[in-house]
């Protein structure tokens, strides 16, 4: 009996362990909610899966604190062993990345990367010193807490939110920052296996040797998502929505520009409920954009187009406002500089050229006719016809008797009869 039971671990052990799964996501460019929502999903796929653990490929230079919280709360609670791997070669974890590299349960990083905050940047609407310390205090705190958590340098921890430090792979792992260096994923499992790591329900080793490696990405509509969350995209969008409706309402009819509106607004207005906005900001962009609109209808000689360009400038300037300088979060000052160049020469020049069209005298139809001249083709007594403009036109004398070959001026149109008017210098119609 003991003959087959060593039979059995010996021949059936190995292939349990080869069965092992193991997700692997990939998170690039700035956290956002929509990659907070990724990872969330990442770790119920995993836990629902039984897999062996979840690898999570970063590539950030932070993000927003929000979803990083949410990221942070969802891998302290995570009932699958967690691995944030700092990849590939070149990566860098900054801000926010750093965060959620901490959180992880096994913290690990490919050579020629780094870690560390991002050197203050100077968002648009500058937060005064009070508020920047508190915002700092608080994510220093918090960092804290993670690094207490998961038994991490708690010193350098906070240096990286207070004085923005950033380190190589090497010297993370010197500082007990991360836990393994690794060329590849492969590798990765291979110096993981047999490590054992605390999760909410108690230790766990992990067999990671022969696990299988399944990737999960990104449907389309969660790339989209992630795409539209960054602010200079949200800025586009909401700039291409109030115009294409405003085209809507002067060209009844087109619906072209009202439906690309809608959709525009509809998506700026989703990618903004997650941003931080500052509504005077917004505001300003929307006051901008009705000066360009009165420009249409008032004669203000530039005035208000002049205005509509400083206040869309200044809106789109501090649209975005951070409540700390860890968050990566502006619109690309080369965007709102050429988003606004765009409008204002759209309002210069090509609506003026078409407001010019509009108040040139009509030169054809009814309204076209009047002040029009023309010669008489037989005599005009009360009623005759007349030549104008290569047409021949039944018409009617105001005044005296105009004869034949006389030039004639329109009075008026009434009934599909042209009413005229004898101009002095006359001469004969030489046909």
């Amino acid at each position: 009996m003991k003959r087959y039971l060593l039979y059995f671990v010996i021949v059936l052990l190995p292939l349990i362990t080869f069965g092992q799964k193991v997700i692997s996501i990939q998170i690039e460019g700035a956290i956002n909610p929509a990659s907070a929502d990724f990872i969330h999903q990442a770790i119920e796929k995993a836990g629902n899966e039984n897999a062996a653990c979840l690898i999570i490929q970063l590539n950030t230079p932070g993000g927003l604190l929000t979803s990083t919280r949410s990221i942070v709360g969802n891998l302290l609670e995570s009932q699958v062993p967690v691995i944030v791997y700092v990849s590939p070669g070149g990566a860098h974890a900054g801000s926010a990345g750093v965060f959620v590299t901490l959180a992880a349960n096994i913290a690990a990083m490919a050579p020629a990367t780094n870690i560390g905050a991002a050197h203050p940047v100077a968002m648009q609407g500058s937060m005064d010193s009070t508020i920047s310390m508190k915002a700092t205090n608080d994510a220093a705190a918090f960092i804290r807490s993670i690094a207490d958590k998961r038994h991490r340098n708690l010193e350098w921890a906070e240096q990286a939110v207070r004085y923005s430090v950033s380190i190589t792979d090497s010297e993370a792992l010197q500082k007990n920052i991360i836990d393994i260096i690794a060329e590849n994923v492969n590798d990765l499992l291979s110096q993981a296996d047999g490590r054992t790591v605390q999760l909410p329900g108690g230790e766990k080793v992990l067999h990671l040797k022969n696990a299988t490696v399944e990737e999960y990405k990104m449907s389309s509509w969660e790339k989209m998502l992630n795409i539209i969350s960054d602010p200079s995209i949200a800025y586009i969008l909401l700039l291409l929505g109030f115009f294409g409706i405003v085209f809507e309402l002067y060209n009844p009819g087109a619906i072209l520009p009202g439906i690309v509106g809608v959709i525009s607004l509809i998506l700026a207005f989703y990618s903004m409920y997650s941003l931080p906005v500052n509504y005077a900001g917004l505001a300003l962009i929307i006051f901008g954009i009705v000066l360009f609109i009165l420009e249409i209808k008032i004669v203000s000689h530039g005035l208000l187009t002049i205005g509509g360009i400083v206040s869309l400038l200044l809106g789109s300037m501090m649209l975005i406002r951070t409540t700390s300088d860890l968050e990566m979060a502006s619109i690309s000052k080369t965007v709102i500089f050429t988003a606004t160049g765009v409008t204002a020469l759209f309002f210069l020049f090509i609506v003026g050229f078409g407001l010019k069209a509009q108040r040139r005298k009509v030169v054809t139809g009814r309204e076209g006719l009047g002040g029009s001249t023309g010669i008489v083709m037989e005599t005009l007594n009360l009623e005759g016809i007349i030549m104008l403009d290569g047409e021949i036109w039944n018409a009617v004398a105001v005044g005296d008797e105009i004869q034949e070959g006389e030039n004639v001026r329109v009075v008026e149109m009434k009934d599909l009869k042209v009413y005229v008017e004898k101009i002095n210098d006359s001469f004969k119609n030489k046909l």
